[in-house]
């Protein structure tokens, strides 16, 4: 197997900060994502590989010194490099009563879980969905709810498979050990490998009633109610991600579960990063004269002064009116004053505005 460079593979440097991998996950993933049109869901499951070692901080130490190969990375044996590799089995016969088609498998067995190697875990699929919110709610954050018709752990047995209170008798087909031991002839010798009972799936124990919800199975599709923690100040496109609430699989871990937010535009408020933008509209004697105006933020009323003289395009600044940071501060709201020339004037105007010119303003 190649060996895959998890900094390359999310586009950042190998000093990155914790901040910059998630954002470049965050990036890959609302790109690759299989539920989307234009999906890839080998590039979003590479993506995610390398997120899942790289946002931990063990994981990452151990990848940086060892590669692939560290205890709980991604890394595992390469039938090529035992001198397997681009020989085709398949082709040959039973010329000595050996099967010589499933060597594969054999191979598979022996060196992923055979000879009593540990099982790779269960995992379920990761899913996702969207979520459209105001555009205060994504300034100041807020909790929603959503229904998401998914797999999930049966709530009746909690996902034993069992009916509530029965119990539990040893398996007959592993006789309670949570494996099974095949024997298989090829050409190189006899080979015996174990794998997991697939009847009680690894436990050993099967219960001695299943449950009438799943039917046994342990899982369900049905429709779940998920609650959705919005941070404040979440951008349009960026993506929540909630571990272990995507399609559960019995005796496995779920998947997890991808909110990618949108936010509707609002009709006064535009955001430049930390900051909140709008528009005023003041009178040309409001400009000349200066003034004070009652406005409404996000937070509610406030008044701004409006100084004499003031040019058309000038923004006045409200301090910590803006958007929260990470930082625990917010930034401004910026105010652009555009002064309203009138169209027609009554004749005490035009007078007044002869005086003007006639002192040069």
């Amino acid at each position: 197997m190649s060996k895959k460079d998890y900094y390359e593979i999310l586009g950042v440097e190998k000093g990155a900060s914790q901040d910059e991998i998630k954002k470049a996950f965050r990036k890959l993933a609302h790109q690759y994502h299989p539920d989307k049109n234009k999906g890839d869901d080998s590039k979003f499951k590479e993506a995610n590989e390398a997120y899942q070692t790289l946002s931990d901080e063990k994981k990452r130490a151990q990848y940086d010194q060892f590669g692939q190969s560290f205890p709980g990375g991604a890394g595992g044996f390469d039938p090529s490099a035992a001198g397997f590799g681009g020989f085709d089995f398949s082709g040959f016969q039973n010329a000595n009563g050996f099967d010589m088609g499933d060597l594969g498998d054999i191979f598979s067995d022996f060196f992923n879980g055979g000879m009593g190697g540990r099982q790779q875990a269960r995992r379920g699929r990761d899913i996702s969905t969207e979520l459209t919110i105001p555009f205060a709610d994504s300034i100041f954050g807020t909790v929603r709810k959503i229904l998401i018709t998914k797999t999930s752990t049966c709530s009746d047995c909690s996902g034993t498979g069992g009916k509530p209170g029965a119990k539990q008798a040893s398996c007959s087909q592993c006789n309670g050990k949570g494996q099974v031991r095949e024997t298989r002839r090829s050409l190189l010798g006899t080979f015996t490998t174990t794998r997991e009972c697939d009847v009680c799936h690894g436990a050993g124990t099967i219960p001695s009633e299943t449950c009438a919800n799943c039917k046994g199975v342990g899982v369900k599709r049905q429709e779940e109610e998920i609650e959705i923690r919005i941070p404040a100040g979440i951008e349009s496109g960026e993506m929540i991600r909630l571990t272990g609430k995507g399609e559960a699989v019995r005796k496995g871990t779920a998947g997890d579960l991808y909110i990618k937010i949108n936010v509707t535009a609002d009709k006064h408020f535009r955001r430049e990063r930390d900051n909140l933008l709008m528009d005023m509209e003041v009178k040309l004697s409001e400009a000349l004269l200066g003034a004070e105006r009652t406005i409404e933020t996000l937070d509610g009323a406030v008044t701004i002064a409006i100084p004499e003289g003031i040019a058309s395009g000038t923004q006045l600044r409200v301090k910590e009116k803006g958007v929260p940071n990470n930082r625990g501060k917010r930034g401004d709201l910026l105010v652009r004053v555009t002064v309203k020339i009138p169209t027609k004037l009554s004749k005490k105007a035009t007078e007044a505005a002869k005086i003007l010119s006639e002192e040069g303003i």
